[in-house]
């Protein structure tokens, strides 16, 4: 499940707890906030817990842990962070689009169209939440409205790389394959280390016949990225669609 979790800024709301604790909160928030940066999950998580103990009022501690516990596939123990995180602070659109994430890697796919329809009533231009509204409707086969919100989320954030990338990939779904390369090529031209539309080229390059440059992308995709040779990868984690994952593999069965 490849989505965008947004770590959520620490709002102070210590009433009369002192200098002191505030330094505290405020020094575990950084140092809570590097570990999650860095990977380091189960560390995050102690500390984003200990950070609770401290304010467990505080809306923005409990998404934020949420979202490491996403990281580490605990993904009930996050749903229960964001609905007290929801509770705390119900005008904020972080927690559910974070929420959304959670429910998404359950398949629950009502529920995170629901918060992340929440979202965009908060704040109608989240791009990230109508890139996420477009992995839902294309996880269920809805791709015209798939394309519509990732083609609304690329162009209320141009430099957000992978709406732009869920654009192509979704026009190849489509079968609308010469604006799918052309999306394709340009976005390598900007971004001449994207390893996800390196490989997209590739799979559809060699379907289109054009075996030399599908393999000159490949090998800089074995230079950037390896997970690509792992469809399950591609298919469950990235999300492709069905067409492109079937054209990528077509491609490996001939290596």
């Amino acid at each position: 499940m490849l989505q965008q979790l947004i770590a959520w800024t620490l709002v102070l709301v210590l009433g009369i707890s002192g200098a002191a604790q505030a330094s505290t909160l405020e020094d575990l928030y950084q140092v809570a906030l590097e570990s999650s940066y860095r990977g380091e999950f189960v560390k995050a998580e102690q500390l984003w817990s200990e950070a609770i103990a401290i304010a467990p009022d505080n809306a923005a501690l409990w998404s934020n842990r949420g979202n490491v516990r996403v990281s580490q596939n605990h993904l009930q123990e996050a749903i229960a962070d964001y609905d007290e995180s929801v509770r705390l602070a119900p005008t904020a659109p972080d927690p559910y689009l974070n929420r959304g994430t959670a429910w998404e890697g359950l398949r629950e796919w009502d529920k995170a169209i629901a918060d992340y329809e929440q979202v965009l009533q908060l704040a109608p231009e989240d791009a990230a939440a109508h890139n996420n509204l477009g992995n839902v409707r294309s996880s269920l086969g809805e791709y015209e409205q798939a394309l519509a919100e990732f083609e609304t989320a690329s162009r209320l954030a141009p430099g957000f790389a992978f709406a732009s990338a869920n654009v192509a990939l979704t026009l190849f779904q489509l079968d609308r394959v010469p604006e799918a390369l052309q999306r394709m090529r340009s976005l390598v031209r900007k971004y001449p280390n994207f390893a996800d539309m390196r490989a997209a080229l590739t799979a559809v390059l060699w379907q289109e016949g054009q075996r030399g440059e599908a393999e000159s992308n490949w090998v800089a995709v074995m230079g950037l990225d390896s997970r690509y040779r792992d469809l399950t990868w591609v298919r469950q984690i990235r999300r492709w669609p069905p067409a492109a994952v079937t054209a990528l593999e077509q491609f490996l069965a001939l290596q």
